[in-house]
């Protein structure tokens, strides 16, 4: 029997564990074994950027940050609880990858 590996990613931790909390609700309403979220090392983005953009001037930068938060979480394989799992409304930040594991 596999099992199901479900990766999750957001810039936004809120929308991220809302999800991850629908996730758990359907795998203890469904009876499937879980494993997880776990969470995985946060990814830090910083790119400089110029503040004068004319050229014009002294050169000085800014840095722009961003975070992306990850989980992973696995599921014993349920043809049931996957397909409620699809159905559940994904925020328009939040990256959701299903992959199915042996």
């Amino acid at each position: 029997m596999g099992k199901a590996r479900i990766k999750i990613s957001s810039t936004e931790p809120q929308k991220l564990s809302q999800l991850v909390d629908q996730i758990k609700i359907i795998a203890e309403r469904t009876g499937v074994e879980m494993r997880g979220p776990i969470p995985l090392p946060t990814k830090k983005l910083k790119i400089p950027v110029r503040k004068s953009p004319c050229g014009t001037g002294r050169e000085t930068y800014e840095t722009w940050h961003m975070r992306i938060h990850k989980r992973l979480i696995d599921l014993s394989m349920s043809e049931r609880a996957l397909r409620l799992i699809m159905r559940v409304p994904v925020p328009k930040d939040v990256n959701i990858e299903i992959e199915i594991v042996e």
